[in-house]
């Protein structure tokens, strides 16, 4: 949670110091925005890349396993789908694609507002920073009230990292591994499906 806290208020100072005119006009250059989504693209390519153990798991994993991804991408698209039908000011369309960030706020906040603009791109970022906090926050009552799988599931991409130690420790080693497989899956997605919802 503290991770998130830091993210959140990093975000704050930036919106405060942009609306007051605190900072220079060079860091209003969109080319930054892009170089910092090749400089994460990298990251997530050297992360997943190097996590050998990783690799090692899902090739002992069952078929079914699969499941768990698809049922995040499912519940997570048409769960937004349907808030959409109750807002005004957004569409099917780009709830889809905020909802389709499965928790992982830094990657498609940048891809949404270099696509549909920076006011969807804020919408997502804290969309997905609520559902990380949500998931570290609630795991407990999740596991207890739904199952096992309803951590990770509520996790989605952040279920490999940054809620991964809370998942584990109320619902053991063994979802873990899940935890693992099901983040890698969403965290590739990402990219891939807000691209296509937002431009087809």
């Amino acid at each position: 949670m503290k991770g998130s806290l830091i993210i959140l208020s990093f975000f704050g100072i930036g919106l405060l110091g942009g609306y007051f005119d605190l900072f220079p006009n060079w860091l209003l250059n969109d080319d930054l925005t892009t170089y910092a989504l090749y400089v994460l693209m990298l990251l997530v390519g050297i992360s997943i890349g190097s996590d050998k153990g990783a690799f090692s798991v899902l090739r002992k994993m069952n078929f079914k396993v699969v499941l768990v991804p698809l049922t995040v991408i499912f519940g997570s698209l048409a769960g937004t789908a349907v808030v959409a039908l109750f807002l005004n000011d957004i569409t099917i369309q780009q709830a889809m694609a905020v909802g389709s960030g499965f928790g992982y706020y830094s990657l498609s906040s940048i891809f949404i507002s270099k696509i549909s603009g920076q006011e969807l791109g804020v919408i997502a970022l804290l969309s997905n920073i609520f559902r990380e906090i949500f998931t570290l926050l609630a795991v407990p009552l999740l596991v207890r009230f739904f199952g096992k799988l309803a951590g990770i599931a509520s996790g989605g991409a952040t279920s490999m990292d940054t809620t991964l130690p809370v998942i584990v420790k109320f619902t053991g080693k063994d979802y873990g591994i899940i935890a693992i497989f099901s983040g890698i899956i969403l965290t590739v997605l990402v990219p891939v499906l807000v691209t296509l919802i937002l431009e087809f």
